[in-house]
């Protein structure tokens, strides 16, 4: 409500209390500027008809003088009775928890929620699964999870504590929140009792259950409430976060905003397994989520040592947070708003945050790059959204319970011979050195690819010396093709047909779900052979790993005032609610086309990421694995990459697959052909730019996407140069 009170006059209508009063009167009080907070008190003995009546006459002496028009904004049904009759331009559900499954619930209020429902223009929930609920009972319903205010709560990472909790004994497990029938209050008792050296500070009101029912013991703590400015004060004095909810009913449809609340207080969390706590944090390495008594002490245990390990975990969390700001979520609220109350004066969005010069669908290698140079270099107002909960696209890395930093899709190596790319990328990262290494598990052996000297020697039983003699071995091996044209000619024509079956065929077969004699030449043309002993996977000049990790290199770049990130939103969630110039699209240009022409082959990828007792695993980063019968293609092990000590390892096997998410396109002459054609559809759109891999149906490296995005970058802003200069425009009020 303050966010909607930079443009308007707020009204915060209060529950009634009960007093010994004659008659009803109304406590009016400023609690912010714009927001004006009334509290009816009403004559105890009022009931029925003449309780709704004092309440109606209370409100419309509030706003009779005020000026139009008028929005109605309902946190509950039970608000409608009194308040219905009001003339309003729109009106507003806000949604926030399926109230009815709360204890103690009145008859009346299924009811009111059927009139409510049949009255808003609007219907906001307050998670996805309220939403998937509600949707089918309202034909304009929008979800909005909860969001946080980062810089109130981050106050916890570094203010003081508040006295009766930095009085606890460490470590200290913490809550605050209504304590009422959502509490699995057998869960607390049962923490309490399986670890007493831990302190359990409970804050807040407690509320429809008896508080002699609350489990006592000498570590369970109940400090009362607290107000919202006090919050960080009590969370700089705990260890870890807790969400003991129970699992019934009441929190069938619950979006807790203590989540990223607690994420920005510099907390870990632990929670029961909520469906939307799961859906948005289920892979956030600061989030743990358990079921039961002990998996959920285990789970206590896991993020007290991840407190205990240091900060790099932050990262990630900060990452998701960044894009979860109330701002972003007010003016989202209020572009529907106005969609509703002023239909014929939809310029009025202009002036509001839901207007911007560009939306970038993709918070990938190509949206980000193009985000940064539109909002820095070209100063425009750019959006970024993901449908994914997190930016840096496949990018996407975090430290894993283990605190070891993991790439979520699998290894992502940078190197590029290209000084501009690395220049332009270290503006937002400081860089590790790293070159990478591969090998190949053969026979019982570990053989370096690219095939060099080394691996004939070891496979072979050799003792080549020279680069003159590894040319002549392979020379003697190789089988001239007249035209090459398939991944198979180019190995069998360079190395001969043994060399091909053992390293290339099955795993090409594995990865591409085709044989290498019906995938094109440019798959396998990417790695060479070598007759050195050189046993780099990559020659190029420029080979590093991004210090802190790719997820805190792309917060970096999207970190300007001129960029907003909405991060686990759909582009078809915004395309009627936010109001842009141009469109820069990343994602599949068979999607944005609705698929008119069929859909794109791809190859997808599951991974299976798995921590170890034990310091390596393995000699290398990532090391291959050819034979047809080994289901997965390698494995990688990222300390390799991170450079990280640690006693413990974290793997990630990997395994091809024919459904999923798009990872690359199949490179075929057909592919090719289906792929122009949605090309020409896109160049009959002036108003879109398509960039990277799955806009233009590329096999690109990391390097390549970036050189394409700043190639486009700079073609467009040429071209909006060479264009005549707008007529003056004239602003509307």
């Amino acid at each position: 409500m303050v966010r909607f009170a930079r443009t308007m006059d707020v009204l915060f209508w209060e529950e009634p209390i009960d007093t010994d009063d004659e008659a009803a009167s109304l406590d009016l009080r400023e609690a912010a500027p714009g927001v004006t907070v009334a509290t009816p008190r009403l004559p105890r003995h009022l009931a029925g008809d003449a309780r709704r009546q004092a309440l109606r006459e209370l409100l419309d002496r509030q706003v009779g003088d005020m000026p139009g028009p008028l929005l109605r904004w309902y946190y509950t049904p039970m608000m409608l009775p009194f308040s219905a009759h009001l003339d309003a331009a729109c009106t507003v559900y806000d949604c926030m928890d399926e109230l009815a499954n709360f204890r103690f619930a009145p008859p009346e209020l299924i009811p009111l929620e059927r009139q409510l429902l049949a009255a808003a223009d609007l219907v906001f929930t307050g998670g996805y699964s309220l939403y998937e609920v509600k949707r089918e009972q309202h034909p304009s319903v929008h979800p909005f999870p909860s969001s946080v205010d980062v810089a109130h709560f981050a106050t916890a990472r570094t203010g003081p504590a508040a006295a009766d909790t930095s009085a606890l004994p460490r470590p200290c497990f913490g809550f605050y929140g209504v304590i009422d029938e959502r509490m699995d209050l057998a869960l607390i008792a049962a923490i309490a009792d399986a670890r007493p050296d831990w302190s359990l500070a409970m804050v807040g009101p407690v509320v429809k259950i008896d508080p002699a029912d609350l489990p006592r013991r000498p570590n369970i703590h109940y400090l009362g409430a607290r107000t919202y400015d006090e919050l960080p004060a009590c969370a700089a004095g705990w260890d870890v976060a807790l969400m003991p909810f129970a699992i019934n009913e009441a929190t069938r449809f619950i979006s807790p905003t203590k989540t990223p609340e607690y994420l920005a207080a510099g907390l870990p969390v632990v929670s029961t397994p909520i469906a939307d706590v799961i859906r948005h944090y289920g892979t956030v390495t600061g989030v743990l989520i358990a079921d039961g008594a002990e998996a959920f002490v285990a789970a206590c245990e896991q993020a007290l040592q991840l407190r205990r390990d240091g900060d790099h975990w932050r990262a990630e969390a900060d990452a998701l947070l960044s894009a979860q700001s109330w701002d972003q979520v007010a003016a989202r609220m209020l572009a529907h708003i106005r969609q509703v109350a002023e239909p014929e004066r939809p310029h009025l969005t202009a002036v509001h945050k839901d207007r911007y010069d560009y939306l970038v669908v993709g918070a990938g290698f190509a949206g980000s790059v193009m985000a940064e140079r539109l909002a820095r270099d070209g100063g425009k107002r750019v959006l970024v959204i993901d449908r994914r909960p997190h930016i840096a696209g496949n990018a996407f890395d975090r430290p894993d319970a283990a605190g070891i930093l993991i790439h979520q899709y699998g290894p992502h190596i940078f190197h590029t011979n290209s000084a501009e790319i690395f220049d332009y990328l270290s503006q937002f990262t400081e860089w590790h050195a790293y070159e990478h290494r591969v090998l190949a598990s053969v026979d019982e052996q570990l053989l370096p690819v690219p095939i060099n000297r080394t691996t004939l020697n070891r496979l072979y039983g050799l003792d080549l010396t020279t680069d003159e003699e590894a040319a002549a071995f392979l020379a003697a091996r190789a089988e001239p093709v007249p035209v090459v044209r398939t991944s198979e000619d180019v190995v069998v024509s360079a190395v001969g047909r043994d060399l091909y079956r053992t390293f290339f065929r099955g795993y090409t077969r594995k990865q591409w779900g085709i044989d290498p004699a019906d995938l094109d030449k440019s798959v396998t043309a990417r790695v060479p052979t070598r007759t050195n002993t050189d046993d780099r996977y990559f020659g190029d000049k420029f080979q590093f790993m991004p210090r802190d990790g790719y997820t805190a290199m792309f917060a970096a770049m999207l970190d300007h005032p001129n960029i907003d990130v909405r991060t686990g939103t759909d582009f078809a969630q915004v395309q009627d609610t936010v109001d842009y110039d141009r469109l820069v699209f990343t994602g599949p240009i068979d999607e944005f086309f609705d698929y008119r022409f069929g859909k794109l082959p791809y190859r997808s990828l599951e991974f299976v990421h798995e921590t170890l007792e034990q310091e390596w695993l393995q000699p290398v980063a990532v090391v291959n694995y050819p034979d047809e019968e080994v289901l997965h293609t390698r494995i990688t092990e990222y300390k390799h990459l991170t450079g990280q000590q640690s006693p413990k390892t974290s793997i990630t096997y990997e395994y091809p697959r024919a459904e999923g998410d798009p990872y690359y396109p199949i490179p075929r002459a057909d592919n090719q052909a289906l792929y122009k054609r949605y090309e020409a559809l896109a160049n009959a759109r002036p108003d879109v730019l398509f960039v990277g891999r799955l806009a233009t149906y590329r096999y690109y490296n990391m390097d390549q996407v970036v050189g394409q995005a700043l190639a486009t970058y700079r073609r467009h802003k040429a071209e909006l140069q060479e264009q005549p200069p707008a007529a003056p425009a004239i602003a509307v009020e």
